[in-house]
């Protein structure tokens, strides 16, 4: 079981089933369509998304964990080549995994970071709100990032990339990966394959009707037949997001 992210480290995406050439084959977002967006530099290099959820604090997942001073905070982006005005970048001042993470199967991949200073609200930043319930099979998402626009190969964009999924039946996900599938975790996308995030977006939103209930985690490469994406199940987490907003 392997993050979207080491994929490309591994040289382990699969071939192309068709000629990729988006998110894996979504689409460019609407200029601040979805303003919640983050994404995180590591020592200035690209490195995850994740989800702004108040002035101070993200959702992000816990294999994207490095060292908060040197983590930065990108918010009000879309083309990441230049500056455009709208943006604010922000110093992590912590960043908090889950305390059962279990980095070998990827369960529990969930983090909390706080901002050394409060984002500024305006048209182009904004929170989303936590969903309060679970999702469910065929609810239409949408997932957006900076993530690898290939399935073979590496190419990223400059402007924020956008795809909507479906969410699949418990039955569907168990189906591709069996055992590894905890409760802590759903798939969302298609089993034909072709369109699927990526990595580089791991930690980003997976928001349906406006809400964050899914954090992109990890998948058997991008976009394979038969191996949709798997996102952390925002739901199973919503007592610990409201402890650690209230004592860090």
């Amino acid at each position: 079981m392997i993050p979207l992210w080491i994929w490309m480290l591994l040289g382990a995406a699969a071939a192309a089933p068709l000629d990729d050439d988006k998110i894996i084959n979504g689409y460019e977002c609407p200029r601040h369509s979805q303003p919640w967006q983050v994404y995180f530099t590591y020592k200035g290099e690209r490195w995850c998304g994740g989800s702004l959820i108040n002035s101070q604090w993200i959702i992000s997942a816990a294999h994207c964990y490095k060292s908060p001073k040197y983590l930065i905070a990108h918010l009000g982006e879309h083309d990441t080549t230049k500056e455009e005005g709208t943006e604010q970048h922000i110093q992590v001042k912590n960043a908090y995994q889950y305390f059962y993470y279990n980095n070998n199967y990827m369960d529990h991949d969930f983090m909390m970071v706080k901002l050394a200073e409060p984002a500024q609200f305006n048209q182009y930043v904004q929170p989303i709100k936590v969903a309060s319930s679970c999702p469910t099979a065929s609810t239409q998402c949408l997932v957006s990032g900076w993530g690898n626009l290939l399935t073979s190969g590496v190419k990223y964009p400059d402007g924020l990339q956008c795809l909507e999924i479906p969410v699949l039946s418990e039955e569907s996900c168990k189906a591709s990966y069996s055992y590894q599938v905890t409760s802590n975790m759903f798939c969302a996308g298609f089993q034909d394959g072709g369109k699927d995030s990526c990595q580089g977006d791991s930690g980003g939103p997976l928001a349906c009707n406006g809400e964050l209930y899914g954090v992109v985690s990890w998948g058997k490469g991008c976009a394979q037949r038969g191996y949709p994406g798997i996102y952390t199940k925002v739901c199973n987490y919503l007592d610990w997001i409201l402890h650690v907003i209230d004592n860090y």
